[in-house]
């Protein structure tokens, strides 16, 4: 939320390449500049992650996210969260209707949400970035093509669907509002 609120306004954001992805197929976003940011996004997560190892000497095995769940169970989790995620940013940051302002309140509640809800079972990931950084900094890679795969079709669902249904919104405004008719006393 935080930085969302900080720099949102710079660079819109973007700390998920599952977001930019799904941005620039509904044309949110210019393809032009998808290889850039996801470059950025690859490279501040795997600097961040050596950071936090270099600082806490550590293993970074806690850090990494693997499923306490199958496979299976992980990718649906991680599509459902990405879905929603996506659905909400999709909502705050591209329709006109919506109130900007709020837009990184927004969405950090839908994080947080999505912690509680996929956190124990997936690890909450909604970002391959997030994923991959870690498992570099700790040598390790169990199930991290659910990690990649899982959010960005999810990601692109969300999308999908909140653009359809602005998409239909904006087809009922374009109609004139249904004429009232009142009942004259007797």
């Amino acid at each position: 939320m935080i930085v969302i609120l900080s720099t949102g306004h710079i660079s819109g954001a973007h700390l998920n390449p599952s977001v930019t992805i799904a941005f620039a197929i509904f044309r949110h976003f210019p393809w032009a500049h998808v290889p850039a940011y996801i470059a950025a996004q690859v490279l501040g997560s795997i600097c961040a992650s050596f950071v936090l190892k270099g600082v806490f000497d550590a293993s970074m095995s806690g850090c990494v996210t693997v499923p306490s769940v199958s496979n299976g169970q992980a990718f649906a989790l991680e599509f459902l969260i990405a879905f929603n995620l996506l659905f909400v940013v999709t909502a705050v940051a591209t329709d006109t209707r919506a109130i900007g302002e709020l837009a990184g309140i927004a969405v950090g509640a839908t994080v947080l949400l999505n912690v509680l809800v996929a956190g124990p079972s997936s690890g909450a990931s909604m970002n391959p970035v997030r994923t991959l950084g870690p498992a570099l900094a700790a040598g390790s890679y169990k199930s991290i093509w659910v990690y990649f795969v899982a959010p960005t079709l999810g990601a692109v669902a969300g999308a999908a669907i909140y653009t359809l249904i602005k998409l239909r919104g904006e087809d009922e405004d374009d109609e004139p509002p249904p004429r009232q008719v009142r009942s004259l006393p007797r």
